[in-house]
């Protein structure tokens, strides 16, 4: 006989806890709770019968899973909340009492958690770090951005700074960044990092004010993840690259705003070589063998080497033509199927594919920043593709050159064109020298993939519409394509309206356009030829007529599309079980769900010029 099930100890009952049962069972206030879960990455769920979850009763509550309630009760930072409480009791109590010395030693003593165990829970390779540092990042900026108050002190503003600007330094050093966007928000950007592509926004320089009906306790504790995060994240990316982390600071740059001009890069080789120990005599199957010894085989293996030298050259020649040979891949018909032949890319073939991306597209360039420009949005741009930028005093300390620099070929501006009357003749040959554009052409160039004209983008012109680089969905903008077929597209359009027009009964179309219309949707040749005849007879030119004709037969030929996947469709669910079904209609509903949104998004944007 089988176990008896009793109610609300079984199924749904079990699996699921409320939020009242989870803090009654961790012993933690409300405020603890929400942290562990949010360090923890444990959210809540959603029970198929609530009332069956909650042992009958239907009021409105918070579900967990019962396993990830048990998990967070062996968490080492449960334990630390815990102590922190005992502490606070005990200063409190000591500060009462006045024993100043006491309270001197519980603060020194200070239980303090750690997150790297959490860190390496969650994110068991690097890879998975690096593709989940989005909102890492968004965060840092955002709070570097902040001004400190009393919920926000001054040294966490600063740890994001810090944070911000090394993340910048090391994407403009590997030459990572693809996308730049500026939009209403602040600026997008998107690199690939680790063949991970991480976007991330980043506020422009205004003066921000936190709102009060936001829970900044519960955007520290994220915050406080994110910066262990972003440490080991970025050890990893500093050592792999060979560069020293953190990177030195200089404090007199960084005291005249230097930003990330005054970190500096430092390569790790230096003192990897001067801390290189010495050679020592090491055992070897219980034999000593000395930095003597192996340097006697090494000039034995030499003198071997030389009397063979020709022997060796003749072998490295076959062997690297047998490689190259063998490189090479050969198609082999399938036995199954003999019309099909297998087709494999070699690494010889990459490398004779065109590279579509230039990471040096600035390096023939050198910049000069206006002081109404954002000089750390156009210098982290410029320097991440190889090209040289100067500032004036006014935006910062650290300037490679002056405005007087001959070397300087364009200036990003962004102010009206105003004819000086005190110019000099100096300087008239100087601005003839250089050339003036707006900061969109810089996004602009790094979006299409190459420098584009400077014309359209001069000085005090109006500029081009800015679209989105971010195109994701299928059919979405591409600012890489070249815009060839624009006559095409207005002929179109042109005859559509004119369709539009007959089709609304406009007095002013003669009644003939309708019946050319319909004699030329026949799809034989006679029928095409009488309709021909009748137009002529009316008085129709023979190029409205091949309009009428084409758009019959791209609308026939749409029609038997659409009629040929819908039956193939019907063909293939009449193959599927319930199951199958079921599912495909869940796939095919959320795919028009995404479009219409998609389309209300474009209709939303357009106006603003934001895609």
């Amino acid at each position: 006989m089988g176990r008896l099930r009793q109610k609300g100890k079984a199924g749904a009952a079990k699996a699921y806890v409320t939020r009242t049962a989870a803090i009654k069972k961790l012993q933690c206030s409300l405020a603890d709770f929400r942290r562990l879960c949010i360090l923890k990455g444990i959210f809540p769920r959603e029970p198929r019968s609530r009332k069956r979850a909650n042992k009958g009763n239907s009021a409105p509550t918070s579900f967990y899973y019962a396993k990830d309630i048990a998990y967070l009760a062996h968490e080492p930072v449960l334990k630390k909340l815990r102590e922190h409480k005992t502490f606070a009791k005990k200063i409190s109590r000591a500060l009462g009492r006045g024993e100043w010395s006491d309270a001197k030693n519980l603060e020194d003593n200070k239980p303090v958690y750690r997150l790297d165990h959490v860190i390496k829970e969650r994110y068991p390779t690097f890879t998975d770090a690096v593709r989940d540092i989005d909102d890492a990042l968004c965060m840092i900026f955002l709070f570097a951005s902040l001004p400190s108050n009393a919920r926000l002190p001054p040294s966490l503003v600063e740890n994001c700074s810090r944070l911000a600007a090394e993340w910048q330094l090391y994407v403009a050093h590997s030459r990572s960044l693809r996308k730049v966007f500026l939009s209403i928000k602040g600026v997008y950007y998107q690199a690939e990092v680790m063949d991970q592509t991480v976007t991330w926004l980043v506020p422009y320089q205004f003066t921000q004010n936190i709102p009060t009906d936001v829970d900044v306790r519960v955007m520290l504790t994220f915050l406080e993840l994110y910066q262990t995060l972003l440490g080991f994240v970025y050890f990893k990316l500093y050592t792999d690259s060979g560069l020293m982390y953190p990177p030195p600071l200089d404090a007199k740059k960084d005291e005249g705003g230097a930003g990330v001009g005054a970190f500096s890069l430092q390569s790790t080789s230096k003192s990897a070589t001067s801390s290189t120990p010495t050679a020592r005599a090491v055992d070897t199957e219980g034999r000593k063998i000395s930095a003597k010894d192996v340097r006697q085989v090494i000039k034995n293996i030499t003198n071997t080497d030389t009397d063979n030298k020709d022997a060796d050259e003749h072998a490295q020649i076959v062997d690297s033509t047998s490689m190259e040979v063998d490189e090479e891949f050969v198609p082999q018909q399938s036995t199954s199927d003999p019309q099909s032949v297998a087709s494999l890319t070699t690494l010889k073939a990459l490398q004779v594919l065109p590279q579509s991306l230039n990471t040096s597209l600035f390096s023939p360039y050198s910049f000069f920043l206006s002081r109404e420009t954002s000089r750390p949005i156009f210098e982290f741009i410029v320097r991440s593709f190889g090209g040289r930028i100067g500032w004036p005093a006014s935006s910062g300390s650290g300037s490679p050159y002056d405005e007087t620099d001959a070397s300087i070929t364009h200036v990003i501006i962004d102010r009206p064109l105003v004819e000086r009357q005190d110019e000099t003749a100096e300087d008239r040959e100087r601005r003839s020298r250089r050339k003036y554009v707006q900061p969109q052409w810089v996004v602009d160039c790094i979006n299409a993939g190459k420098i584009l004209l400077e014309e359209p983008y001069a000085q005090g012109k109006t500029l081009p519409a800015h679209l989105s680089p971010f195109g994701e969905y299928e059919g979405a903008y591409d600012p890489t394509l070249e815009l060839a077929g624009e006559p095409a597209e207005d002929s179109e359009s042109e005859d559509e309206d004119m369709a539009q027009a007959e089709e609304k009964g406009d007095p002013e179309q003669p009644e003939e356009h309708s019946a050319l219309r319909a004699m030329a949707a026949a799809t034989d040749e006679a029928s095409l030829r009488a309709a021909e005849l009748a137009a002529e007879a009316a008085g129709v030119d023979y190029g409205t007529f091949e309009k009428e004709v084409r758009k019959s037969l791209k609308k026939s030929k749409t029609t038997a599309k659409t009629d040929a996947e819908d039956e193939e469709q019907d063909m293939s669910k009449m193959m599927m079980s319930n199951k199958q079904k079921k599912l495909y209609e869940k796939m095919k509903y959320s795919q028009k769900k995404k479009a219409a949104e998609v389309r209300l998004v474009l209709f939303i944007c357009l106006p603003l010029n934001i895609l």
